[in-house]
């Protein structure tokens, strides 16, 4: 199979979907492994590093797309790609449907066999999500922190405190693999931490789990109450393949103290707060109901060297697998790849981009 690589064009992408070693596997697996120049850079990995591991440097994405089987990438394709995908191309890559009827529309334009690393089920866990949820996690607090300062517009209050001086407090909404490591990461600087969740059998781990953090059952009532004391808010909210729940009104927004922030990790999935909408790491926040908004849609690219490494971990064996196999035949090898197929040839086979685009499902196993 002819596995395509091509260089992330998001803005402030840095991160690459295929590392060296793995381009060196599959080309031992009898496979041509196609990479754009300069793919890797970004991410400490130098054009030569593939060339010597076995790949074809390739200038172009538009050669990349025409000669590739697989194009496995790390983000969405944007409006410069789509017209690039062609019937019947595996595109193995965070899709985030639900949040982009346009983008869900013209992948069922294109024909792709559309398959997202996001839902990727496997034992009710999300394996080629949870990586960049703990990235994600972990850099909201250093985030948050950072826009509390009194120079960026926040409220001056050190989430640490000092001797003598309380700490600031935290909220994180949603205890997945996002929400607990923002809460480690909280909870290790020192602040008063609140972990919101609705699943019980989860708040019993994570109270015989984190015992710096306090748990809370997630609703309207308990956030309210919360809210007037919170220095920083962090939505961690995930329903797999879905578009994310609006569980922070502006009206909630409006008891915080002006300064205080939001980071809506959640924003991939159309963010958890009325108020969000995407920014990017070169313009990442701005202010509504006089809360600095902290929304950047792609935020572990921010340190792309350790999220490619974590990324491609867990992504590598699936790619070996599709590019092995083919379609069905990776399905029948891996049925848990199943679960991560989005779109074929058209068709909708994920409940959650149905339902929120209002288009007819398909049941996956009956697609392939």
């Amino acid at each position: 199979m002819n596995v395509g690589v091509p260089k992330e064009i998001k803005q402030q992408e840095k991160r690459v979907a295929l590392l060296p070693a793995g381009a060196y596997q599959l080309a031992r697996h009898g496979h041509r492994v196609l990479v754009q120049r300069e793919a890797g850079i970004g991410s400490g990995y130098s054009d030569a590093e593939y060339e010597q591991a076995g790949a074809e440097l390739v200038d172009s994405a538009e050669e990349v797309f025409a000669r590739a089987d697989m194009i496995v990438k790390v983000k969405e394709p944007l409006p410069a790609e789509y017209a690039l995908l062609r019937r019947g191309q595996i595109l193995f890559t965070y899709l985030h449907l639900a949040a982009s009827r346009g983008l869900t529309e013209a992948l069922q334009q294109a024909g792709v066999v559309g398959i997202a690393y996001e839902t990727v089920e496997v034992n009710r866990r999300l394996p080629l999500l949870e990586p960049m949820s703990e990235i994600a996690g972990r850099m909201a607090v250093i985030m948050g922190g950072y826009f509390l300062a009194n120079h960026c517009g926040g409220t001056g209050v050190l989430l640490g405190g000092v001797p003598g001086v309380l700490p600031g407090r935290v909220v994180v909404v949603g205890g997945g693999a996002a929400g607990v490591n923002a809460a480690r990461m909280a909870t290790g600087l020192g602040a008063d931490t609140t972990i919101l969740e609705v699943d019980m059998e989860r708040m019993r781990f994570l109270d015989i789990t984190m015992h710096a953090a306090h748990t809370l059952y997630s609703s309207a009532a308990h956030l309210m109450e919360l809210l007037p004391r919170v220095d920083l808010l962090i939505g961690a909210v995930l329903v797999p393949g879905a578009r994310a729940p609006k569980l922070i009104s502006r009206e909630m927004l409006r008891v915080m103290k002006p300064g205080s922030v939001l980071v809506d990790i959640a924003i991939d999935q159309g963010g958890c707060a009325e108020t969000s909408r995407p920014t990017t790491h070169h313009d990442p926040v701005y202010v509504e109901e006089g809360v600095t908004h902290y929304c950047v849609a792609n935020m572990p690219a921010a340190y792309a060297r350790t999220a490619t490494q974590a990324l491609t971990n867990v992504t590598y064996r699936y790619i070996e697998t599709l590019a092995d196999h083919g379609v069905p035949g990776a399905f029948v090898r891996d049925p848990h790849l199943l679960s991560g197929l989005n779109l074929f040839e058209g068709k909708v086979a994920c409940r959650g981009v149905a339902e929120a685009h209002g288009l007819e499902l398909h049941a996956a196993s009956s697609l392939v």
